[in-house]
């Protein structure tokens, strides 16, 4: 009777001492995009082709920029920035994708970002950017290899 009275004195230590020693949680943060507009690559950057199945294709390169919020108080890293980029014909510019890119970090508050797109030559401007959104992890991501 005494075991088991000192087994569950000490399950009962252990379970209370487990909330001191508990890893941080890298729990994915939102990260709310605003004032999202685009402007021509720089010229290092701005040449290159699509390409798709196999073929090439001109393309135009373009930066997506904006303000992007960290409301967590932490660094966030490796946020996936989605959205919907259509051309001026309403037509979509990346077809069946809406993750465009990632901002490496994210430091608490508001921060600018800019991430490159290539766009289809024959694709018309003006471009129009819709529903951008952006989420990452407070902590590094490493991929299990």
């Amino acid at each position: 009777m005494k075991n088991r009275i000192v087994a569950a004195w000490m399950a009962i230590v252990l379970w209370l001492g487990s909330w001191f020693v508990m890893p941080e949680a890298f729990a994915l943060t939102p990260i709310e995009l605003t004032n999202i507009s685009y402007k021509d690559c720089p010229k290092e950057l701005a040449e290159g082709n699509v390409t798709s199945g196999g073929s090439s294709a001109p393309a135009n390169c373009f930066m997506v920029t904006g303000k992007a919020k960290n409301p967590s108080g932490k660094m966030v890293y490796d946020a996936d920035v989605f959205g919907r980029i259509l051309d001026a014909n309403g037509e979509p510019i990346l077809q069946n994708r809406s993750r465009l890119g990632a901002i490496p970090e994210l430091p608490p508050g508001v921060s600018d970002f800019e991430i490159r797109i290539s766009v289809p030559a024959n694709q018309p401007t003006p471009l129009k950017l819709e529903k951008f959104k952006a989420s990452g992890f407070a902590g590094n991501v490493n991929p299990s290899i």
